[in-house]
């Protein structure tokens, strides 16, 4: 198997994750980048770098990495800067919106703490936190507003100190303490100032001094001494006497650190190592081979850690400064990852992007990753053949090493083996590129929704040109297009693109469009191959866009547009039907009868084995719901559930355990939700754990959703019955497929959903049963093939 993938790794011996208290955390796994550090700290020998919204730390003398991130209690959001505590083992994590998070390293716990994030005096652009400072068991945090001081001891707030002119908030970037003054370096033209700790009353802006005018970047305390940056590039050193300027750096610095004797300065293109007496010890500049901004650095055990925007961390001796080592946890490219792909032997991701009005520019020039046997690897944009803003990701159902992903201004990259391999596009195939009166030589191929059908024709959609919809065969490479002209009569500007695809049974492309509703075309009907639904008659609401589309196993087409989600039911009879008209879910919330997700923006929705529908939102998280929309199993936010933030751009089950991968604008995550997708016969079919041993706590689980409790029985067919009895042939538990769901409000014992069935081992009478061998009756209802298969329980 050829790779030109770069495989991400780090020089680690060990890989952990630390453990997090909260309900179904143990389903969850996060898969987040690392690449773009913000801050670097160090904590007892331990170094740590926070990433966008994800923690990790590495510990020098036995080289093991460990990540800490919404999967552990981490909130998910943007991370400004963190500090370590050595007094307390907290490691402090401040964040862009105010909100500030304890994490133990004594026990793995995570304590919120949302003052300033719900302060209803401070404005929202006012709430980050810049900088923590500790001083006797007291955290002083600059904020963009002031200065507040935060207890370590009791876990508490004190004062707040807003130490503009006239008591005006102003933001504070930094602040020391040195012989029992404390100093704040500040923007918005108020200089450093300063004031006295014993001072009862330092809430009084008037109680602050101000040591220096000007814009201050940075200040630290050293051998008695305070050092602070001017926005000037001045380094001053300040005692109780007066202040000097000592020199002016060549590059403004963006980060300073104290490191035991040492103090360390962070520009964009270099990190300068100071001693005790300020004298320069090294110069660190970016190699060719990790060439990118830095933003943070620390000293630690005769090594230099330096986060930068593309690598992680690069670390090097303090004396080298030329050989740099990357620690860097695996990951993807990026976090705000567009499309995924699951469905295949490994899990694809891309980040090219458009808008909601589907327009691509600024244009994007970003690589692929993929997930293939845990490991992540990178094919950076050097390597995919030129091919800009790609999206759409869709294995070859008969050749799933084959991979075409659609972009949408070039074309269609085509990859084989995990290499790319050809650009299709106007000069190689049948795609052709929009036509712009003005500028008739420009090239512009959007393509977007890309499906195979089940003769192995791979159909895509092209915007604005006249031929949108086109088939292609991979083994032959002809191509063939089909006009849209008899509804759309501009093509330019009659319709500006299409969202999705679905291809049912009879062939009929389903088409999501962002001017013409839901599209329906198949050629093989002679007469009007070409329909749509796009009137308020028809349950469409005017001037909605249909962004998602998936048929279910009943073959009923599940529509998610920009103002709420839409069935089709009868789409065999679609051609048929004079009138065809969409239908919204009704439930009944308290009673009253709602419409299902009404006025929600839907981004993505997918069928799982079990008939269940995951539907993804603009802003509200993740939605499961049962096979006909009526009870919602489980509604994942970023306040109940690992996810990083409610925005959804895409989501993709993996068809052989039932894990789904939910592609957010902050990070990828996946949750294991113990189903899969129905086999042809029984052939595959195993139960496990087998045996069940005393110490495997599984027996008895009251709750059949969490899939690491209960026995699983998987590799079923469609339909099913199993019967469980023991080996003197009494009936222990019974499940039927598409009736025993674990979805049901039944509570059963014994549930089967699509391809995988669960028993918590109790029996008919509801009691866990005894040690023994069970006998597992499992019976095709169709074909009526058969296998028993046996599981040993010791109690």
């Amino acid at each position: 198997m050829s790779r030109i993938a770069i495989k991400l790794f780090a020089i680690v011996v060990f890989f952990c994750h630390y453990g997090f208290a909260q309900e179904f955390s143990a389903l969850w796994e996060s898969h987040y980048s690392y690449n773009n550090i913000v801050d670097v700290v160090t904590g007892n020998n331990t170094i740590y770098a926070a990433a966008e919204n994800a923690v990790f730390s590495f510990e020098p003398l036995t080289n093991e990495l460990s990540t800490i991130t919404t999967v552990e209690g981490l909130s998910g959001r943007e991370i400004t800067t963190i500090y370590f505590s050595r007094d307390f083992n907290y490691l402090l994590i401040g964040y862009e919106t105010g909100l500030i998070e304890l994490y133990s390293t004594l026990d793995q716990s995570v304590l919120s703490i949302v003052d300033i994030l719900d302060k209803e005096n401070i404005t929202p652009d006012k709430k980050q936190i810049n900088h923590f400072y500790e001083h006797d068991g007291f955290i002083y945090i600059s904020t963009n507003f002031g200065v507040s001081v935060y207890d370590l001891e009791r876990l508490e707030f004190g004062d707040t100190y807003f130490i503009g002119n006239g008591g005006s908030q102003i933001r504070v970037n930094q602040v020391s303490v040195l012989d029992n003054f404390v100093y704040v370096a500040c923007l918005d033209g108020t200089g450093l100032k300063r004031a006295a700790l014993d001072n009862p009353n330092l809430i009084d802006f008037q109680q602050w001094e101000t040591v220096l005018g000007g814009n201050f970047r940075t200040v630290n305390t050293l051998n008695e001494k305070v050092y602070a940056t001017r926005l000037n590039r001045s380094l001053f050193e300040i005692d109780i006497n007066g202040f000097i300027e000592l020199f002016q750096f060549d590059t403004l610095p963006k980060d300073s650190k104290v490191s035991g004797n040492n103090i360390v300065f962070t520009a964009n293109d270099e990190v300068l190592l100071y001693d005790v007496n300020i004298q320069l010890v090294n110069i660190f500049q970016a190699s060719t081979e990790y060439m990118s901004v830095f933003s943070s650095a620390t000293y630690l055990d005769n090594r230099i850690y330096i986060g930068t925007n593309d690598f992680g961390v690069i670390s090097s001796e303090i004396s080298d400064g030329i050989d740099y080592l990357q620690l860097l946890p695996n990951g993807p490219i990026e976090n705000n990852i567009f499309r995924l792909d699951a469905t295949s032997e490994s899990v694809w991701a891309t980040y090219g992007e458009y808008t909601e009005a589907l327009n691509p520019f600024p244009l994007t020039s970003k690589g692929i990753s993929y997930l293939y046997e845990d490991e992540w690897y990178n094919i950076p944009f050097d390597s995919v053949l030129g091919t800009r803003e790609l999206n759409e990701i869709t294995p070859n159902i008969f050749n799933p090493s084959q991979v075409f992903i659609s972009s949408y201004v070039d074309g269609i990259l085509e990859l084989n083996d995990f290499s790319p391999t050809e650009l299709l596009d106007e000069t190689n195939s049948g795609l052709e590129t929009i036509v712009v009166p003005n500028n008739p030589n420009a090239s512009d191929i959007r393509v977007s929704a890309t499906e195979f059908d089940t003769n192995g024709l791979l159909w895509s959609l092209t915007s604005r040109v006249d031929r949108a919809l086109k088939s292609f065969d991979p083994i032959s490479g002809n191509w063939q297009g089909y006009s849209f002209s008899d509804l759309i009569d501009d093509p330019l500007s009659g319709e500006v693109g299409f969202f999705d695809m679905e291809i049912d049974n009879n062939g009929t492309k389903w088409i999501g469009s962002y001017n013409n509703g839901l599209l329906a075309y198949n050629e093989s009907i002679g007469n009007n191959p070409l329909r749509n639904l796009n009137s308020e008659s028809q349950n469409v609401l005017p001037f909605t866009r249909f962004t998602a589309l998936a048929l279910d196993n009943r073959n009923q087409l599940w529509l998610g547009t920009t103002k709420g989600l839409r069935v089709l039911f009868n789409t065999f009879g679609f051609y048929d039907d004079p009138n065809p008209t969409l239908r919204s879910i009704i439930i009944l919330e308290e009673g009253i009868p709602k419409e299902l997700l009404a006025n929600q923006g839907i981004t993505d929705i997918k069928v799982d084995g079990s008939n269940n529908k995951w539907v993804g939102t603009a802003d509200s998280g993740v939605f499961y719901f049962s096979p006909d929309g009526q009870n919602t199993i489980y509604h994942f936010t970023i306040n109940n559930s690992p996810l990083p933030s409610n925005t959804i751009n895409d989501i993709s089950i993996d068809p052989n355990n039932g894990i789904v991968y939910f592609a957010t604008n902050r990070g990828l995550v996946a949750f294991t939700s113990g189903g899969s997708s129905t086999k042809e016969d029984l052939e595959e079919a195993y139960v496990y754990p087998n045996p069940v041993r005393p110490e495997y706590d599984i027996l008895g689980s009251s709750d059949l959703n969490d899939i690491n409790k209960g026995i699983k029985i998987t590799g079923l067919t469609e339909r099913v019955n199993i019967k469980i009895t023991d080996v003197e042939g009494n009936l222990v538990a019974e499940a039927q497929s598409n009736v025993n769901l674990r979805s049901s409000q039944a509570n059963y014992n014994f549930a089967i959903d699509g391809g995988t069935a669960i028993w918590n081992g109790k029996n008919l009478a509801n009691s866990i049963v005894r040690t023994g061998v069970y006998l597992i009756m499992i019976s095709d209802l169709d074909s009526f093939e058969t296998k028993v298969l046996k599981v040993l329980i010791v109690r």
